[in-house]
């Protein structure tokens, strides 16, 4: 996941789906699978699909709607595809999945959302061996080990090679004859399994199966490899048994999943209702109206107004087509990009008291621009409420965050933010209401390490994070 530096928002960074069936348009049905992952990805799209033997692939730059004009024609029985989010910098074509090689052992085209802490070592070793990489993408070290691997079957060198990374990731395979997902042994991205009528699909997230109308089956499990062929569906646990510790972000139910899914049998819907009904049992406080900023915040606030029948109104309207861009703004250019995407009605909260709910703070920035743009439309006190705890540190499990020292819970005391912010009051969903809000996940089973700092997998130092290239 990377960082928007006008928005002040973390962004989930890729999605991945892929398909197994001799019954249907293959092409096709990636490509709608994709188009309701698009959330998860809007820079750049990828589709391959294989008939065993050949395998076509298409992809560009943009959302998934100008990057594949024209789908791949071959006539297929399984195919992967992948939405992609970019870092500063890295925007590149050459980067754009699925990646497809061509080895001894076959032929693989693969789709990765994560992000893996010792790819680093790893690059540089199969570098040091005469190895070529040409992308910037950590992805590509997983091809290498794949290539490398001495095991006698290309589900076995996937397994080998899964067992030599780090991190986080969650892999859609296509190999010579089946089509293979694999989670990380800490699950901190999430993939599940599905089934159409006549075969099986794999997902990001299970809002995608009711594109295709597939059914959903059930999570992949942390350190859990699944194959799907002619036969059906095998597993197999690949992962060393002590190396499993189950660590889902809990990100994906506060911001990164589409509200419709269920993550490991969690509704994102309910979970973000009962971030907001948390929110107030937290601070009761007396307003006028509940108002989110959108879209992220919109769901929490929903469950803000229904436990403190304080009405839900709409004050902020998006624009729903202004893009995204990686140009660092000045103070003044950030303010008139964030009047393009946002507009406040001073009919709506002209002398109101409003409670106003967000997903999270990454600096600071976007937050003092709206509370301003709000008071300037009327409102007369602004009680920022936020459906997170406080971002006090680095995410190096597929989120390309900023150093430490560049995340302003990580300097700043929470009365520190309100006055920056320029908040009435600022109060931040505690970490023992987030838990109750995914009531349906236990909390050993979380990753918090962005709240924490309890970083369950080693991840690089400070100094060596200047030179990560390990971004996909």
């Amino acid at each position: 996941m990377n960082y928007d530096p006008i928005f002040d928002k973390w962004h989930e960074e890729c999605g991945v789906f892929g398909v197994f069936d001799r019954t249907v348009d293959v092409a096709r049905y990636v490509y709608w699978g994709l188009f309701a992952l698009q959330h998860r990805g809007q820079e750049s799209a990828g589709i391959a699909i294989t008939d065993g033997n050949e395998v076509a692939l298409k992809k560009g730059m943009g959302l998934l709607t100008e990057a594949i004009k024209e789908l791949p024609t071959l006539k297929s029985h399984m195919g992967t595809g992948h939405v992609r989010y970019s870092t500063t910098g890295s925007n590149n074509p050459r980067n754009i999945q699925p990646l497809v090689i061509h080895y001894q052992g076959g032929q693989i085209a693969v789709a990765h959302n994560g992000n893996l802490t010792n790819a680093l070592g790893i690059r540089r070793q199969l570098e040091a061996d005469g190895s070529i990489f040409q992308t910037t993408m950590d992805s590509e070290v997983i091809v290498n080990l794949i290539a490398r691997s001495k095991a006698d079957t290309q589900e076995e060198r996937i397994a080998d090679a899964a067992r030599q990374i780090e991190g986080a990731f969650s892999l859609v395979i296509t190999t010579n004859d089946s089509l293979v997902g694999v989670r990380d042994p800490q699950g901190f991205r999430p993939l599940c399994l599905g089934k159409t009528e006549r075969g099986y699909v794999l997902s990001s997230e299970s809002c995608a199966f009711d594109a295709i109308k597939a059914e959903f089956i059930r999570d992949i499990d942390p350190g859990e490899m699944v194959i799907i062929d002619d036969r059906g569906v095998r597993s197999t646990i690949y992962a060393e048994p002590q190396k499993i510790d189950k660590k889902l972000c809990v990100f994906e139910y506060i911001y990164f999943a589409r509200s419709d899914s269920k993550i490991d049998g969690q509704s994102v819907y309910e979970t973000r209702l009962n971030m907001g009904r948390e929110l107030y049992n937290e601070t009761k406080y007396d307003a006028d109206i509940v108002m989110s900023i959108p879209d992220s915040g919109t769901t929490a606030a929903l469950g803000y107004a229904r436990a403190s029948g304080i009405p839900f109104a709409e004050g902020l309207i998006k624009n729903r087509y202004s893009g995204r861009t990686f140009i660092k703004p000045n103070q003044e250019e950030r303010e008139l990009a964030v009047r393009m995407k946002l507009n406040a009605m001073p009919e709506v909260v002209g002398g109101k008291r409003i409670v106003l709910i967000d997903d999270s703070i990454v600096r600071g920035t976007t937050s003092g621009l709206i509370v301003k743009m709000l008071k300037e439309a009327g409102a007369k006190e602004i009680y920022m409420c936020v459906s997170s705890p406080a971002i006090e540190y680095s995410c190096h499990y597929g989120i390309d965050t900023s150093v430490r020292k560049e995340l302003i819970a990580a300097t700043h005391t929470i009365e520190e933010i309100r006055d920056y912010i320029k908040a009435d009051k600022l109060h931040y969903l505690s970490r023992e209401g987030l838990c109750r809000a995914v009531s349906g996940v236990l909390e050993a089973d979380l990753c918090f390490a962005c709240f924490n700092g309890d970083y369950r997998v080693d991840v690089p130092t400070e100094q060596e994070e200047g030179v990560k290239y390990v971004l996909e």
